[in-house]
């Protein structure tokens, strides 16, 4: 009798397993393994053409040297010094910590910009890459011309310390 008893047990025991192995998706049991595949949800995903990174290139657009020599509303918000972008960058981080009342609140080397609080006034000065040095302006948050007197006076200040003219 004990030997009935276990083989019934065994039957049991290996209806139950192919149940679990037929209900949990064994790929024994499947008709096919391409109806997954050509499901929508399961494709890789692609991106429409017309949703490419955004051009950054135009982001803060400075004015040039002969863009604010031409041009008397832009006239004393910034100027050329020679020298690679990080390099003048270092220039202008040692020159603001010379003049008396201006605060850098911040600064970010890869962007070229110190955020500075000078006479009552917050802009930032920016130090971007030119074609003959780096070009040292003030700008506001926007990345336009700075207004106001206290950044055509700290650019003034900057320009004499760095060009010394």
């Amino acid at each position: 009798m004990s030997s009935n008893v276990s083989m019934s047990r065994v039957a049991v025991a290996a209806l139950v397993l192919a149940g679990v192995a037929a209900g949990s998706g064994c790929s024994w049991f499947r008709k096919g393994n391409d109806l997954y595949a050509q499901a929508p949800e399961m494709r890789p995903l692609e991106v429409p053409p017309d949703l490419d990174p955004p051009r950054t290139d135009t982001a803060v657009n400075l004015p040039t040297p002969a863009t604010a020599l031409g041009n008397p509303a832009l006239a004393g918000t910034g100027f050329t010094v020679t020298g690679t972008r990080d390099e003048v960058f270092a220039k202008v981080g040692t020159a603001l910590a010379a003049v008396e009342g201006v605060k850098v609140t911040s600064s970010a080397q890869a962007m070229g910009v110190y955020d500075v609080n000078y006479e009552g006034s917050n802009f930032l000065v920016r130090v971007a890459g030119a074609d003959v040095g780096a070009y040292v302006a003030a700008v506001d948050p926007r990345g336009v011309p700075a207004s106001g007197d206290a950044p055509k006076k700290l650019i003034e200040t900057l320009r004499m310390a760095l060009v010394g003219r």
